[in-house]
């Protein structure tokens, strides 16, 4: 079960603005990265259910992180039905995202009282997920929008807490875009933890990245 409230998964994102994604096979490996996020100053991490036995790993990792790194937050992505959000409640998931948004994922996990953060991608997809309880939304594939659609979302309906996701690149004027335009968070996957820096344990460039975009982050806000 989740160890962390969800409103207490919410500030988090709120206060830090960046919740890194990834994937991999080898519990070693996804230690390290989580590891790197949380020094790094993001302690909300998605792990997504993409590999072959996910949930293992998942569960894996989610026991030695309540051992080694109890300050973690881990979530699990990629999810798209009940019985999985299920699956990875049980094994210790404090939050769960799903590249769309699932009516029946959201009473499990409103159920569960687990914050369910839903893919969306139109007003109309966006509203129907905040009244099934949605607290933020994954707006994805950000690649096929833009910053101007959060602002103008956010104009009439300034309450509506968005999280672009797919598409953000690792540079600061990308990043900066995002959040001037209102995003309260991002959702950074495979350009900030790099299939390379994984492969190759390069955990402390892990690190030193999720710094780098939690600084962009700020300053950004700071102007914004």
């Amino acid at each position: 079960m989740a160890k962390f409230f969800r409103h207490k998964v919410v500030e988090e994102a709120l206060r830090v603005g960046l919740v890194p994604v990834f994937y991999n096979g080898d519990v070693e490996v996804a230690m390290g990265v989580v590891q790197a996020c949380v020094e790094g100053g993001a302690r909300l991490i998605e792990f997504t259910n993409r590999g072959d036995r996910a949930i293992h790993v998942f569960n894996e990792l989610s026991k030695r992180l309540d051992e080694e790194l109890p300050e973690a937050i881990l979530g699990a992505g990629t999810v798209v039905d009940p019985p999985t959000a299920a699956l990875y409640i049980n094994s210790g998931a404090n939050f769960i995202v799903g590249p769309s948004f699932s009516l029946e994922v959201a009473r499990l996990c409103n159920r569960r009282k687990v914050l369910y953060v839903p893919g969306c991608q139109t007003p109309t997809e966006i509203s129907e997920a905040e009244e099934m309880g949605a607290e933020i939304i994954k707006l994805f594939p950000a690649s096929a929008l833009s910053p101007d659609f959060v602002r103008d979302l956010r104009g009439p309906s300034p309450q509506t807490l968005l999280m672009p996701s797919g598409g953000i690149a690792f540079n600061e004027g990308d990043v900066s875009k995002w959040v001037k335009a209102g995003a309260v968070a991002l959702n950074m996957g495979s350009a900030l933890i790099r299939r390379d820096l994984m492969a190759e344990h390069r955990y402390g460039e892990v690190r030193e990245g999720v710094e780098r975009c939690i600084g962009w982050i700020k300053d950004a806000k700071a102007v914004k």
